[in-house]
Order: structure tokens, then sequence, then C-alpha cells
């Protein structure tokens, strides 16, 4: 039987009497993967020492970026991602019992953790969102939210009149860093996967949306944009990339976030920009969203003010059940979500 006691009217638990279940990466990934990658395990956790809390997952992300980043690890390595959830048990007065908090703590139900003995991806507890679902906190106003507004403001500098195009438009990042350019008085223009998504990015406020499975992007796109391309947040490589840097403006700026086109597959074979980048005088520059860690609150209480004030939506895909994320990852990756995927862990 489960052990649980009360302390100052909320309800603790004993970490050694919890049956904790996590996924692991089972074999190494070739190709798109398959469930075949990932194995189910149950573990025991210790009981907890000075500095110590134990948290239960409420909400785990999937992220377009775990593909690549899991082939360094070796096979039998748990999956890493991020989570929502509360704090069920502390001997941590930073993380008292009953906190909602966010941790990197991977594809389990439950985690120990003593923030002290981690060098990285500190975990923390979430401002309030008042009304605002928790799991906002893997998205908008998480990690996704900050790559969007960090990215955007930071390295394209965006002002009034110009125009932004956005690759990967209708996932979790796209969709907010239009949203944002929207916001500051661009003209924004989205490149998605179906006309749905490019529907629900015209409602978001995108001045136009392009869908690359069934269009000629690069005429589109003239259209679209008539007076050239200033900005460029890149969220996919590949073809389509090559074909908005050729209609990029003198001075442009480019953002690259992510290479979705060949996560799964070899890289596409495209022509060298660096012509392009040469003649046009354009600045180009990949990112990770951990460098500004130390400005990371800065990004959630703006995002969260732009909620508020009715300037910016969000949209979840959400897969129930913790044995269900492979299924909900695998789904991710081949562009079945629209804004931000999670896992609901019931």
């Amino acid at each position: 039987m489960m052990q649980t006691a009360l302390v100052s009217g909320r309800r603790c638990y004993s970490s050694s009497a919890i049956a904790a279940k996590k996924w692991i990466y089972a074999k190494v990934f070739k190709g798109e993967p398959t469930q075949e990658n990932f194995q189910l395990h149950t573990e025991n956790l210790p009981a907890l020492k000075d500095g110590d809390f134990l948290a239960q997952a409420e909400y785990i992300s999937v992220d377009p970026y775990m593909r690549p980043y899991m082939m360094a690890y070796p096979a039998g390595s748990l999956m890493i991602g991020g989570q929502v959830g509360k704090v069920i048990d502390s001997k941590n007065a930073a993380f008292p019992v009953g906190a909602s908090i966010f941790g990197q703590f991977g594809w389990r139900t439950h985690t120990v953790c003593n923030p002290a003995t981690m060098k990285a991806d500190q975990p923390y507890v979430l401002p309030s969102f008042g009304n605002l679902p928790i799991s906002l906190g893997l998205g908008v106003l998480g990690m996704p939210g900050n790559t969007a507004y960090f990215g955007l403001l930071e390295l394209c500098s965006p002002k009034k009149g110009e125009t932004v195009v956005v690759s990967g438009a209708a996932g979790a990042v796209g969709n907010h860093v239009g949203q944002i350019a929207k916001n500051l008085g661009c003209r924004v223009v989205g490149i998605a996967g179906s006309d749905a998504k490019c529907q629900w990015l015209k409602d978001l406020g995108f001045d136009e949306a392009i869908n690359y499975k069934t269009a000629n992007i690069f005429g589109e796109l003239k259209k679209a944009a008539p007076k050239g391309v200033d900005m460029y947040f890149d969220n996919v490589g590949g073809q389509i990339s090559e074909t908005v840097i050729k209609l990029m403006n003198l001075h442009g700026r480019i953002a690259v976030c992510g290479t979705i086109s060949n996560y799964n597959t070899a890289v596409e074979k495209v022509t060298d920009p660096l012509r392009q980048m040469v003649f046009k005088q354009l600045k180009m520059e990949g990112f990770v969203v951990w460098r500004w860690n130390d400005r990371w609150m800065e990004g959630i209480e703006a995002n969260l003010k732009w909620i508020n004030e009715g300037k910016l939506k969000w949209h979840e895909t959400v897969t129930e059940g913790f044995d269900n994320l492979p299924i909900a990852f695998m789904d991710m990756l081949k562009g079945g979500n629209t804004g931000k995927a999670v896992v609901k862990i019931n």
C-alpha cells in the first residue's frame, strides 16, 4: 500500500512506495522512429534526502529537437524532454509540496531531484498563470514561447512594415513567431503543410499562408511578399529555406531555429546559399534558446502579458496517457500536431 502523510494540509507521498514508470531509448533511430525504438520500464525511487523533492508529471512535452538530440545518447538511455508537474513530497524549501514546476526530467512519471547537484537544466517553480492551463509551461509559456520571443527579437530585430517569413509556421514555435511579428507591425507569411493549418494561421492574423505540399513555393511567396523578404525564421531547412533565401532583401536577417526537414531523412541537396549571403549581405545565425537562460522569466512574463491582452493565441494538440508518449512523438514528427504537442499524464 502506498504510504502518504498530511503536511500543512497537503498530502505527501513516500517516494519508495510509488510505482514509477519511464520510457527508454531502446534502439538507435534510423529514419522515422517506430515503436521498436522505445521500451516502457518501471523503476524504484530512492527515499528523499535533504535538498530533494519528489515531482509527479502532469504533462510531458514532445518536440522536434528530441529526434536529433537523442542521437548523442546510447541505446538504453532515458528519453529526454521537459515536463510540468506537481511537487508531492519535499525536503527542499524552495520546492514546497503543491508547487507547480517545470523540469527537464525526461519521459518519466515521477522524479526525485536535488537541484544543488545539477550543473545545467535547473528546474524552476512556475509563476502563476492565472486561469490558464498549467500545460502552457511546456509551450507558449515555456521553452517554445521563449524560443519564439528571443529568437525573433534578438536575432531578427523586426521593424514595423518589414516582411517576415516563418517556415514550420503551424508548429509550437512558428505560430508564436508570426503573432509576435504581427504585434510589432510586420507583414507575416507562414509556410505550413496543409490547407487546414494555413487557414488556422490566417485566423491567427498571418497575412498569407502557403501550403508547401501543394503550392509552387517560389511563385506563391513572390505574390505573398511583393516587396521581398526582410526576415526569415527558419524551422525546417532544406529546399524551402533555399527558396525563401532567394527572395530575401538586402541586409535580410535569418534566425535558424531548426531543420526538421532532415531529422528523419538524409539532408536535402540544395544550392550553396553563400552567393546569396554575400551579394545581399544577409545575416544568418543559428541558435538554441538556452543562451538566454539568465532572462528566462522575461520571456515568460512578456508572452503571458500578450495572452492576457488578447494579442497572443495558443493551441495545443493533447495526447492522453503516459503509455502513448511514443505515438505522440512520432505523430508530431510527421506534422500531425497544430500548435504545441503535449501528452497528458493520467
